[in-house]
């Protein structure tokens, strides 16, 4: 089992694929959250049916995409690549903080939105694409709303820095050991 740790190259296929999805959600739903929050209160309201239900609708998503890309992580642990050598200890510390802030602001996030909108009082739900509603548990309380509207935006910025940090990460190993071991961008491709 340690010698298909040692010679993996590459994440499995369905990680890859996982990895890219939910980066190029992320970054949507990050954009679509600043450009519908900026929107002025006279903005016709099928802008608002536009941006508001898919930003809920595609939070859902990138949970469940979370919690998928957790499992097939975790079924396969034994095939990943392992960590290069060649990184320096704070590199390695870093990398691992990152990755693990990530994922979980990548599972945080949406259940702050989903909250921020279960606990509106004026809320028209979370719709999850032809599935229907998402059921609100929450009760109706427009304190607690401000508090998981705070706490949902600080943690999207949160998790933006850190995309960038993790980007600045893999493009520096690119440029500085090209098909080198620390050069970790091929593992996704």
């Amino acid at each position: 089992m340690a010698s298909d740790t040692a010679t993996a190259s590459k994440y499995p296929l369905s990680m890859r694929v996982l990895h890219w999805l939910r980066a190029a959600i992320i970054l949507g739903l990050i954009w679509s959250g600043w450009y519908m929050t900026s929107l002025p209160e006279d903005t016709p309201m099928a802008t608002f049916d536009l941006f508001y239900p898919n930003h809920k609708q595609f939070g859902v998503l990138i949970w469940l995409l979370a919690v998928v890309h957790l499992a097939i992580r975790w079924s396969n642990r034994a095939r990943l690549p392992h960590e290069p050598e060649g990184l320096k200890p704070w590199e390695k510390t870093l990398s691992h903080a990152v990755h693990r802030l990530i994922m979980l602001l990548t599972l945080l996030i949406p259940l702050l939105g989903y909250s921020m909108s279960a606990s509106f009082t004026q809320s028209d739900g979370v719709p999850f694409f032809f599935f229907g509603e998402v059921p609100e548990i929450l009760p109706k309380n427009d304190d607690a709303f401000a508090v998981f509207q705070a706490l949902h935006k600080y943690a999207a910025y949160t998790l933006l820095t850190l995309v960038i940090l993790h980007a600045a990460g893999a493009i520096k190993h690119r440029l500085q050991d090209r098909n080198g071991e620390t050069d970790v961008l091929p593992r996704m491709f």
